[in-house]
């Protein structure tokens, strides 16, 4: 059946961009809005300019071994405009010291034996518990389990709280104890339903992974990625927020704070949950009442740039995570020479320090200036630092994060069943089955893939 002629995308993110696209590109070139509430597209998606370099605010890499990704990205002409990582590994702060983490793990769980020895993160009773992986009768775990639920049954407690909830932490601000493993690391959830042994089916998952970089970045900063996205369209309004949904002639109307409410067969609601549920709580009450139910932590970028002399340890990685027993402010510091090649500059180091975890909300309590100071005082021991940064920028994202924390996919479910009701209405982004642009990217392309096989009765 034809699908919708006239559809509304709700947000101009990247998952209200790139579902845009993917309609545009689906053949049969249906009519697309885009409404955005804020002057600026691209949501999460930032660049700006610190120390007369582009650096990004938001996320800074893209999984282009996802082929959604690396599809769009070849798609808009930006292929060549990639940079893969310069450096390989990173560290965790561990009591007072830098110490590097292990290679050869997936989400912090270790697939390779001598790699974690040699990083001395374990004490020698942790690594007897991690060893009793091989030897444990498979694990009895509850429908959905907490990531902390299955590390610690595999793995015991050491790897749980120095490898699994630092990493988690520095991907989605979250904690191990509270985020869903079937949500959050569904693939390691799954190799763990249907495996005793999780050391042994992570280690015969990575030798069947695909050779090459898994993450790249754009050389001018993903904005580049907002920018093709937008210019690939031909109706994308900004500062135009959607202020209520209803039932329609076309199928729905969309009413708007500025200009005439617009009559459309199909809306796609790319917006963080709880502005989707405020949308959609008169339409679908049940639906609005489980995206409401979708937490979210506040998190902060802080970009600082240093005399290049005032750095004295040598950043033989791309950064370094911190667990949450540290009780820093700091979540993750990226290393942005290190990293990312085309930022190294001889006058002057970039790092990128993330604060904020879902439940630690103590930096909101500081201006940006005494921001930036605390910053500065927790990296002085681990990069030995002489001065304070000569340039900074602090980037304050308020519901940053989502929180796949349990039930998260009952959530979902609920969710679809309950727009199954309003044929032609979707929901799509961050909030639902990834946080990483690619997840977001290849969540667009499948909802652009459902809405133009919707058939919407017209009114």
């Amino acid at each position: 059946m034809a699908g919708p002629q006239r559809i509304a995308v709700i947000g101009g993110g990247i998952s209200g961009l790139a579902t845009a696209h993917f309609l545009r590109a689906g053949g049969t070139a249906p009519e697309v809005v885009v409404l955005e509430a804020d002057d600026r597209l691209g949501g999460k998606v930032l660049t700006r300019e610190v120390a007369g370099h582009r650096v990004d605010t938001g996320p800074d890499g893209l999984l282009v071994r996802a082929p959604a990704m690396r599809a769009l990205v070849d798609a808009l002409g930006l292929g060549p405009a990639l940079v893969t990582p310069a450096a390989a590994g990173a560290y965790l702060w561990s009591g007072s010291a830098l110490r590097r983490l292990p290679a050869g793990a997936q989400f912090g769980l270790p697939h390779r034996i001598r790699p974690l020895l040699r990083s001395r993160l374990l004490s020698p009773a942790g690594l007897l518990r991690a060893a009793g992986d091989l030897v444990l009768p498979a694990s009895a775990l509850p429908e959905d389990p907490t990531v902390a639920d299955l590390v610690r049954a595999r793995f015991g407690g050491q790897v749980l709280d120095r490898l699994v909830d630092p990493l988690l932490g520095g991907i989605h601000a979250g904690r191990a104890d509270r985020l869903s493993a079937r949500s959050t690391v569904p693939d390691v959830a799954a190799l763990a339903r249907t495996s005793r042994s999780l050391h042994l089916a992570l280690r015969r998952d990575a030798g069947s992974a695909r050779p090459g970089p898994a993450f790249a970045t754009l050389r001018t900063g993903l904005g580049a990625l907002v920018t093709a996205l937008a210019a690939s369209l031909d109706d994308v309004r900004r500062g135009t927020a959607a202020t209520a949904l209803e039932p329609g002639v076309r199928g729905y109307r969309v009413h708007c704070d500025t200009g005439g409410p617009l009559e459309v067969d199909a809306v796609v609601l790319a917006v963080p949950a709880p502005a989707a549920a405020r949308l959609l709580a008169p339409l679908a009450p049940t639906a609005a009442h489980a995206l409401a139910g979708i937490p979210y932590a506040d998190v902060a970028s802080v970009v600082l740039a240093y005399p290049r002399e005032a750095v004295r340890r040598a950043l033989d990685g791309t950064g370094f995570l911190v667990p949450p027993a540290a009780q820093r402010l700091i979540v993750g510091c990226t290393w942005l020479p290190a990293k990312w090649s085309h930022l190294a500059d001889p006058a002057v180091v970039l790092v990128r320090c993330s604060v904020g975890r879902h439940g630690d909300t103590r930096w909101t309590a500081f201006d940006d200036r005494e921001l930036v100071a605390r910053v500065h005082r927790e990296l002085t021991p681990a990069l030995d630092l002489s001065a304070p940064p000569v340039h900074s920028h602090v980037q304050r994202w308020r519901q940053g994060l989502p929180q796949y924390t349990v039930g998260h996919a009952g959530r979902l479910e609920t969710i679809d069943t309950a727009l199954r009701a309003l044929p032609g209405v979707h929901v799509t982004g961050a909030a639902y089955r990834g946080v990483g642009v690619a997840s977001c990217v290849v969540d667009a392309e499948r909802t652009a893939s459902l809405l133009l096989g919707d058939a919407v009765p017209r009114g």
